[in-house]
């Protein structure tokens, strides 16, 4: 490269957040660099500044940096012949980018490269600078950015599994303690505008209809939120609009788990410590921490709208809820949901429901049932299951060692005894499996390949059993109304007609069949069966009493 009369100079600064000072007015580091590069470039006869290009808070593990590119651009466009820098670590840590540039792109726009306190100047670099000194410190630089990202990925994770919240923004609904920016504490109005969201759902409102009434009531969404408490929040959507509640805003809230108290964290992760872009993870790789804050909604309720979120809940034309079966209404024999269908005769509207697949395809029964004798049927049927397990935890109730037969009543749950002998006929399997392979009977390939299906067999078996055996426990451990609002189901008893909300929070699933029999399956069903397996196992023992 030639020397020249006149230089225009790019002065390129930088300082990373990993550096300790980004995000000041202007940090310290980046008034010491410009201090010291003015200082040089006084002392030269035949330079001047062009202009100043400042990445305050970008990391060099890549060139992705707003001022850096401008430069870049001034470079083509003609107007720069020289840059300088502090040291070749503020150009950049990624050694092969920033030879590259030093090497091949500043020579093709025939820039000078200066870096002060490295010593290097390109214009006078001899061969050893170029082929040894300059790479090796632009791999030390890059080595220095990998174990920076190692570490603080390292602090990330320790304090993600530990339970701490390590997020820049708590999400809506909380706030950062004061007293330890890693704890979440609750924002009571906030916390408020959450719970009506998922009772609202609950209700049959869709994702739209419930930002439709936010917006309606003046409710500030998350985004607006943050900024009215002085929150220095930005987003990738940023507009010069003022943010309104939207569909994906209501969804996103419905599906956080972070709302039940459990701290969820590590959703995805950069590419590596170069591209800033990342890259979802899978569910079950994301950091669960129950219990890490004080929930906003119980998990009864969070449940509930899970399965709602699972199910087409769609509104009918001109109305913001969905009907009063919507999401828990199927067909008892295909399993498809059923179909609402409004009928007008005469002045005379009727509802009813027939099967989705017939409606469809013609693949099932009509299965045709009118509103008003299904909600007979569904009120009858949920009134009598409560009456009959109400009867069954009154009789178990006044029984006082309960607890002290605890291994008798294992032993009568047939389920679990069910799972031990299916259990125990794998644990056979494979060890008759192991007895062939000794004689030589199978070969080794065999042996493996029907070892891993009979282990991965017992495993879910087990995991089977360990639910069995948790449901008894919980029954134990937190009385018999665990898991169970008794008060709640005697109130339903009172009821003379069903409502959307009694009716998602007591019933799962609902199933009509042919001959318009009706199934409803109420939630804690599994638990409810425990109660009645209970109630079979004290009404045997006093009947085997009085024969003995």
């Amino acid at each position: 490269m030639k020397a020249k009369e006149f230089y225009n100079v790019a002065v390129y600064l930088r300082l990373s957040r990993d550096d300790g000072e980004a995000g000041k007015a202007e940090s310290n580091s980046i008034t010491s660099q410009r201090d010291i590069i003015r200082g040089y470039i006084r002392k030269q006869k035949n330079m001047e500044i062009f202009d100043f290009y400042v990445d305050d808070g970008w990391s060099g593990a890549n060139f992705d940096r707003p001022a850096f590119k401008r430069m870049m651009e001034d470079i083509k466009a003609g107007h720069i012949d020289c840059v300088i820098v502090k040291d070749l670590s503020r150009l950049g840590r990624d050694y092969i980018e920033s030879g590259r540039l030093i090497q091949k792109t500043f020579p093709e726009y025939e820039v000078r490269f200066i870096a002060i306190n490295d010593n290097y100047d390109s214009l006078t670099a001899d061969f050893n600078e170029e082929s040894l000194v300059l790479p090796v410190k632009n791999f030390i630089n890059d080595a220095y950015c990998r174990d920076i990202s190692i570490k603080v990925k390292s602090q990330q994770k320790m304090k993600r599994e530990s339970g701490q919240y390590i997020g820049a923004f708590a999400m809506y609904g909380y706030r950062k303690d004061p007293d330890d920016k890693n704890h979440l504490i609750v924002d009571r109005y906030a916390a408020g505008i959450v719970l009506s969201i998922f009772e609202w759902k609950v209700e049959g409102y869709s994702f739209e209809a419930i930002a439709e009434k936010l917006n309606g009531m003046g409710v500030l969404s998350p985004m607006e939120y943050k900024k009215s408490n002085g929150e220095n929040f930005c987003t990738g959507f940023k507009t010069n609009v003022r943010g309104k509640w939207s569909a994906v805003a209501v969804r996103r809230i419905l599906m956080n788990e972070t709302y039940i108290g459990t701290l969820v964290q590590g959703k995805s992760e950069r590419v590596n410590y170069k591209v800033k872009k990342s890259v979802a993870k899978p569910a079950d790789e994301w950091v669960r921490i129950p219990n890490a804050h004080e929930a906003i909604i119980s998990k009864d309720l969070f449940d509930v709208v899970q399965q709602l979120l699972m199910s087409d809940c769609r509104s009918s034309d001109g109305k913001d809820t969905s009907h009063l079966y919507s999401g828990i209404l199927y067909c008892g024999d295909c399993g498809e949901p059923m179909t609402r269908r409004v009928g007008r005769y005469k002045g005379k509207t009727t509802v009813r429901f027939i099967c989705s697949n017939y409606n469809k395809n013609g693949k099932c029964s009509r299965h045709s049932i009118l509103q008003e004798d299904l909600d007979k049927l569904v009120l009858y049927g949920i009134k009598s299951r409560i009456e009959l397990i109400l009867e069954q935890m009154t009789v178990i109730a006044g029984v006082k060692d309960l607890d002290m037969r605890y291994d008798d009543i294992v032993a009568f749950d047939q389920e679990i005894v069910d799972l031990k002998a299916e259990q125990e006929k794998y644990k056979k399997l494979r060890a008759a499996l192991y007895e062939d392979y000794k004689r030589g009977i199978i070969l080794e390939d065999d042996f493996k390949t029907f070892s891993a299906i009979y282990e991965e067999k017992y495993s879910e078996i087990q995991s089977d059993l360990d639910k069995q055996m948790e449901n008894l426990k919980e029954l134990f451990k937190n009385g018999l109304e665990a898991g169970v609002k008794l008060e709640q189901y005697k109130d339903i008893l009172q009821l003379e007609s069903l409502n959307r909300t009694a009716l998602v929070h007591l019933v799962e699933k609902i199933f009509v069949y042919g001959d318009k029999r009706v199934h409803v399956v109420l939630r804690h069903q599994n638990h409810f069966l425990k109660v009645g397996m209970l109630y079979d196992f004290l009404k045997q023992s006093e009947a085997e009493r009085k024969v003995g």
